[in-house]
């Protein structure tokens, strides 16, 4: 796939969102693989960087919130900030930089891998043996063409055999289906349909939150396997990038899997009030 990006500078900051308690292993994956394809890249994210989609529902807050983040990315002196989040990415094009000027562009991190993806291929020596359905969604794809750089980015790998089907769900995480009552458990059943219509028997995620809403496919079905996109090229690079969030959402007691070393780890308070209640959720299917 041809794609037209800015060019890809040695040095960067990559921007991680909000996510780092339920995704860590992915956020850690991801900055390796932007060291080994020659980016140098200062993480950044967290309630400091925060793109204030949290708090959409006070102008002043989230402008605050977008203003420090702006401006925390100036003083680096980074050409560019490399998203993860499609969200913080939509957010700092239409919201953030039009009100506090950046001195930086925005490119989302399928973009720096793919235009990057010859240094990448060398990385990706062992085979993984998967008949791959991509995870897509509508929403992104007309603003960063997400769907075809990962399907590309997944190509790569020895062994992975991408499934053709046309199945692309609507919005842009699967998040945004949440307030629509019925939704996301029609767009899984649809997913697990064309996992099946094409003997899939691994679905690959490339957004945290359709990966938080899927793992729990697994539940009662041994042939099936939910991994992020970034999960799949580390186990080809030879990269531990256990999925730490996907055993929590699926144990019979996320708290006694958890286990009292990761729990005070986590942080008591945070875990009670930001992850079980997730955890524990039933799933839609």
């Amino acid at each position: 796939m041809a794609v037209s990006v800015a060019p890809v500078p040695d040095r960067a900051v990559f921007w991680f969102g909000c996510n780092l308690v339920r995704h860590g292993e992915v956020i850690r994956s991801t900055a390796r693989l932007l060291e080994a394809v020659g980016v140098e890249a200062e993480t950044a994210g967290g309630p400091s960087h925060c793109c204030g989609a949290t708090q959409e529902a006070s102008a002043r807050i989230t402008e605050g919130m977008g203003r420090r983040t702006v401006e925390s990315f100036n003083q680096t002196g980074a050409p560019q900030v490399i998203t993860w989040c499609p969200s913080c990415h939509m957010n700092m094009q239409d919201v953030m930089a039009p009100v506090t000027p950046a001195n930086f562009e925005t490119q989302h991190v399928t973009q720096v891998l793919h235009a990057r993806r010859d240094r990448l291929r060398a990385l990706l020596v062992r085979p993984v043996q998967a008949r791959v359905l991509l995870h897509r969604h509508l929403g992104f794809q007309p603003r960063v063409p997400v769907n075809d750089l990962v399907a590309d980015l997944l190509a790569l790998i020895p062994g992975l055999e991408l499934v053709d089907h046309p199945l692309a769900v609507p919005g842009h995480m699967c998040s945004s289906l949440g307030g629509v009552p019925g939704a996301l458990k029609a767009a899984q059943q649809a997913t697990l349909d064309a996992m099946q219509a094409t003997g899939a028997d691994t679905l690959a995620t490339i957004f945290h939150s359709c990966h938080r809403e899927s793992v729990t496919l697994e539940r009662g079905r041994p042939w099936l396997r939910v991994a992020n996109w970034i999960h799949l090229l580390a186990e080809s690079a030879g990269w531990e990038a256990e999925d730490g969030y996907k055993a929590l959402r699926n144990a019979e007691d996320p708290r006694t899997a958890l286990g009292e070393a990761g729990l005070a780890a986590a942080g008591e308070t945070v875990f009670e009030r930001l992850m079980e209640p997730e955890l524990r959720k039933a799933p839609p299917l």
